[in-house]
C-alpha cells in the first residue's frame, strides 16, 4: 500500500501585482528551482500555521495567511500543495542563504520564464495566479499610497 501523502503549504505572496518566488538553495534538494515560498505542515501544525513560520523562516517576512486558492502534488508524488494566498507585511526579504539562494518579485508571465521551475508551479501561474487580486495587505492595515 502506498504511503499516503504528507501536506505542504505554497505562500502565494504579492504585492503590486507581482508575486515573491524564491531560488531554492544548496542546501535543500532540487536546489536551484525557481517557486514560491513552501514547506511541510508539522504534526500538530495548521496549514495556515505553516504558512506564517515558513515565509518567516525563508524570507524574514511576517505573512497573514489569507485563502487557500488551490491543491496540487509534487512532481514525484510524495506531498500535497496546499497553495494559499497571503498578505505579507512590508520590507524587502531577509534570504535563509542555506534554504534560498535568491528571490525575486514577479509577474505571472515573467515567472513562466524562469528555469528551472516545476511543472504545477508554472501552471498555477498560468491559470491560476492572473485571477487573483494584484495586492494583499494585513487586515486593518492602510495601503501605501493612502494618507
Amino acid at each position: 500500500m502506498p504511503e499516503p501523502k504528507r501536506d505542504a503549504v505554497v505562500a502565494v505572496l504579492v504585492r503590486d501585482g507581482r508575486f515573491l518566488v524564491i531560488r531554492r538553495g544548496p542546501q535543500v534538494p532540487r536546489a536551484g528551482y525557481w517557486m514560491p515560498v513552501s514547506g511541510r505542515v508539522e504534526p500538530g501544525e495548521t496549514q495556515p500555521e505553516a504558512l506564517v513560520r515558513e515565509v518567516r523562516e525563508e524570507v524574514g517576512l511576517a505573512a497573514h495567511p489569507l485563502a487557500k486558492v488551490w491543491e496540487s502534488d509534487t512532481d514525484d508524488g510524495t506531498f500535497r500543495l496546499h497553495w494559499w494566498t497571503a498578505a505579507v507585511e512590508p520590507g524587502e526579504p531577509v534570504l535563509d542563504t542555506a534554504e534560498v539562494s535568491d528571490a525575486r518579485w514577479v509577474s505571472a508571465a515573467e515567472f513562466g520564464r524562469l528555469r528551472p521551475t516545476f511543472t504545477d508551479h508554472r501552471r498555477f501561474f498560468h491559470r491560476i495566479a492572473p485571477g487573483l487580486p494584484v495586492a494583499y495587505r494585513p487586515a486593518g492595515g492602510q495601503d501605501e499610497d493612502r494618507d
